[in-house]
């Protein structure tokens, strides 16, 4: 009997888990290019149950006979096995900001912070008062030569990442040019994005602020080979992969889940009193 409350509890524990990974991607729902959280659970292993009025084996001249005989399986409860994010595409949402890119496609813009270069599908950027290409908390977009540096407004961009100084516009204010605007004559190669993956996605460290830290199960950030390229995408900025109705549906289910094994607690707790109060009273 006591065995069944240990199976609820672990099931209200598991039940809280999920719970606290839909919690967070709903409070994410709106963060530009957050990957949504799911919780796994896994079974702890059944135990087969014997009959406990029989023990040994009856020996014959041509076999055996086992007189305690299986005579079902015991779940023993679930836990959680691990919260993994699921990486797929997120809905493009136009802004007509020139500095705000999106990733169609597998990948993730690299970054060089205080605590080392790191990754995100968040491109909302914009220029510091040196003209370099920053993110909206002040760390540096990096391409693959280092740092990138625009200057003023005059630069446009292609599918490829790759960034162009227009020397024919020098304005002081960004407006999106057109690749068909570009006089090629006159134009020079600022860098390139720097757009890297790594072999195994699923063990990326989630570091805040929609940033990703590699780690030794994911394998190193490499940049991405040209035939697996994403494209970039200009004035535009990827959403998040969270759809809201189906997280409120997963948490009226997982509500539902821990009630009932509360209950389930509180059904054993009852018999529990009863045998000890009045059974074995009599």
């Amino acid at each position: 009997m006591l065995r069944g409350l240990y199976t609820g509890a672990s099931g209200m524990i598991a039940q809280m888990h999920r719970m606290d990974a839909v919690s967070n991607n709903l409070a994410n729902v709106d963060l530009i290019g957050y990957q949504r959280d799911t919780a796994v659970s896994k079974a702890f292993p059944e135990m087969l149950i014997r009959r406990s009025n029989d023990d040994g084996m009856y020996n014959f001249p041509f076999g055996s006979v086992d007189t305690m005989p299986i005579v079902g399986k015991l779940g023993t409860g679930t836990e959680i096995n691990e919260v993994f994010t699921v990486f797929e595409q997120g809905a493009m949402k136009p802004t007509e900001n020139v500095f705000d890119f999106a990733l169609d496609g597998k990948g993730f813009f690299s970054v060089e912070t205080t605590d080392g270069e790191r990754y995100t599908r968040n491109g909302s950027f914009l220029l510091n008062p040196e003209g370099y290409l920053v993110t909206k908390s002040g760390d540096f977009v990096l391409g693959e030569q280092g740092p990138i540096q625009l200057q003023k407004y005059n630069f446009v961009i292609d599918q490829d990442g790759v960034l162009y100084r227009d020397p024919t516009y020098a304005g002081d204010a960004a407006r999106l040019v057109s690749m068909n605007e570009v006089k090629w004559e006159n134009i020079e190669r600022i860098d390139r994005l720097k757009i890297v993956n790594v072999e195994e996605t699923r063990y990326l460290q989630k570091q805040g602020n929609s940033y990703w830290n590699t780690t030794r199960d994911s394998g190193p950030a490499e940049i991405v080979p040209e035939d697996d390229r994403p494209k970039v995408i200009q004035a535009f900025l990827e959403a998040s992969n969270v759809n809201p109705v189906t997280e409120m549906v997963q948490m009226i289910q997982l509500n539902r889940a821990y009630e009932a094994n509360s209950k389930t607690m509180q059904t054993h707790d009852a018999l529990a009193g009863k045998l000890v109060n009045e059974v074995l009273r009599v």
